[in-house]
């Protein structure tokens, strides 16, 4: 069994004359990344591999979470579709159990539903539906291979906002 964790970046700032993809976090959205990441070690445990966004916001989030592991870098995830998205995951060396992936919204909260199937917690796929805030969470259980996980779908165990 494989874990896989999609995180939205921080609470952003919009500073005048700075574009999107530049956007750093606001003081909130640091304060949500640490906690997501004490949230993650506590209720997860070690992360072997992540994958995120180019922009400033999520690489800071990912800063913030205090999370040491190996990580890509990867445009196609700032903006991405759910297709983007699970085809960077599908990249994922099948020795990482565990993976975060740091992006945006819509892009994560859909591939997150994307993936869930019917075990999945009902609760938490309500609140998925309903909205997926900055520094938001989905932790679903993958049963087979990276490569495989838009075939195979996962189990949507949690899906939270930790500030």
């Amino acid at each position: 069994m494989r874990t896989l964790i999609l995180m939205r970046h921080g609470k952003s700032s919009y500073p005048d004359g700075v574009d999107d993809h530049e956007r750093p976090l606001d003081e909130r959205g640091r304060r949500q990344a640490a906690a997501a990441g004490d949230w993650i070690r506590e209720h997860v445990g070690d992360v072997g591999a992540v994958i995120c966004s180019t922009a400033t916001r999520t690489r800071e989030t990912l800063d913030r979470t205090g999370i040491e592991a190996g990580t890509r870098f990867e445009s196609a995830i700032y903006g991405g579709s759910p297709d983007d998205i699970l085809g960077e995951i599908a990249e994922t060396d099948s020795e990482v159990r565990t993976l975060l992936v740091v992006g945006h919204a819509p892009g994560v909260p859909f591939t997150a539903l994307t993936l869930a199937d019917d075990e999945s917690d009902p609760a938490a796929v309500a609140w998925l539906r309903a909205g997926f805030p900055t520094s938001a969470l989905a932790v679903l259980e993958v049963g087979g291979d990276w490569a495989d996980v838009s075939v195979t779908r996962a189990t949507l165990r949690h899906a939270l906002r930790v500030d």
